[in-house]
C-alpha cells in the first residue's frame, strides 16, 4: 500500500472514532438529564436515598467551598455546570 493508501485509511479511522466519541458524549448527556429529572421527581415526593458523595459535598460547602462542592457533585452525577450549581445551592 502507497502512502496516500495509508493516509486514506488513518483519515477514515480518524472519522469513525469521532463519530463513536460523539455518540457516546450524548447518550452521556441524554443519562444525566434523564438522571437529573428523576432526582427532581424524587425530591419532590420527598423519596431521597442519601448518596455517598453528598456528605462530601455538604462538607465542602460548611467549609465555604462553593466551586469545589460544584465540581464533586458535577463528577458523581454526570449533570452540566448548571444543573450542578443549582442543585448545590438547593442543598446550601
Amino acid at each position: 500500500m502507497d502512502m496516500m493508501g495509508y493516509f486514506l485509511v488513518f483519515a477514515i479511522a480518524l472519522v469513525g472514532v469521532g463519530s463513536i466519541e460523539n455518540r457516546i458524549s450524548r447518550a452521556d448527556r441524554r443519562v444525566a438529564r434523564v438522571e437529573h429529572k428523576l432526582d427532581l421527581i424524587l425530591d419532590h415526593l420527598g423519596l431521597r436515598e442519601q448518596e455517598p458523595w453528598s456528605d462530601e459535598v455538604a462538607a465542602l460547602l460548611r467549609d465555604g467551598k462553593k466551586i469545589q462542592a460544584i465540581k464533586v457533585y458535577r463528577e458523581a452525577t454526570g449533570v452540566g455546570l448548571k444543573e450542578a450549581k443549582e442543585a448545590v445551592e438547593r442543598l446550601g
